[in-house]
């Protein structure tokens, strides 16, 4: 087998993300034939010791890949020093070590995908493969339609300019669970890169406070079927197009 950079085998054997096993790197946790691995390192795992925190690299684990409809008040990460209860938890994996292939805050809800297959993980997230993001947002007080327009033409935050690709008046779908309390206005909107708490943040550039937000569709992917808290393994043609793949015939 050829040489490979390590974040890639890492992430193959199911221990992180792509990401993820960057960090592990960096943090010095990662070793090749006894010392302590760099970033931009490389190795074949069918001549040299590879270890994690000590341990040697697994052997790559089947791939999985579920949907979820997270509810809010669970962290999106794998775990927490903290004890707090994370959205992995809600799943039986059958033993498989999860993480999320993009994440929400903790106090919005909706459609996440989890797995342990990191290269897979790394291409639903990178925006060339074009997932966008598709949201449920109740809104307070409900946005005057040139506010959305501003939206839609676009904003500056702190960490750059961004827009909404899409925003309208729209009820959510039958699987959010509504509360009778609820104020303001319900909103379809839709964005391309999905950073960090980033529609929250536009709707606070304008004044308009997001009571509620659940995402709803992850490219070709919607919360259909999926009440909260409840998950389901992906069909291999979504697996696929989540992946950037053609459809076959």
């Amino acid at each position: 087998m050829a040489s490979e950079r390590l974040q890639k085998l890492i992430a193959r054997a199911g221990l992180a993300s792509r990401r993820g096993a960057e960090e592990l790197i960096a943090d010095g946790r990662v070793s090749v034939n006894g010392r302590r691995a760099e970033l931009g390192a490389s190795a074949d795992p069918a001549v040299d010791r590879i270890e994690v925190d000590g341990h040697p690299l697994p052997t790559a684990s089947r791939a999985v890949h579920l949907a979820i409809h997270k509810p809010p008040g669970y962290l999106s990460s794998a775990h927490d020093e903290r004890g707090r209860r994370s959205v992995v938890g809600l799943v039986d994996a059958g033993g498989e070590r999860l993480w999320p292939a993009g994440r929400l805050d903790v106090e919005s809800e909706g459609l996440m995908i989890l797995t342990n297959d990191g290269d897979w993980a790394n291409r639903v997230v990178h925006p060339r493969y074009g997932n966008e993001r598709e949201y449920a947002a109740l809104v307070s007080p409900p946005p005057m339609r040139a506010i959305l327009q501003q939206l839609r033409d676009g904003v500056t935050l702190e960490d750059g300019p961004a827009r909404l690709l899409a925003a309208r008046f729209a009820l959510p779908p039958p699987e959010i669970e509504r509360e009778r309390s609820e104020e303001g206005a319900w909103l379809s909107v839709r964005i391309g890169e999905g950073r960090k708490r980033e529609v929250r943040r536009l709707f606070a550039a304008v004044d308009a406070r997001i009571e509620r937000l659940v995402r709803t569709r992850i490219g070709p992917l919607r919360i259909t079927g999926l009440r909260s808290g409840q998950w389901r393994q992906l069909r291999p043609v979504e697996v696929a197009a989540l992946a950037g793949e053609p459809r076959r015939r």
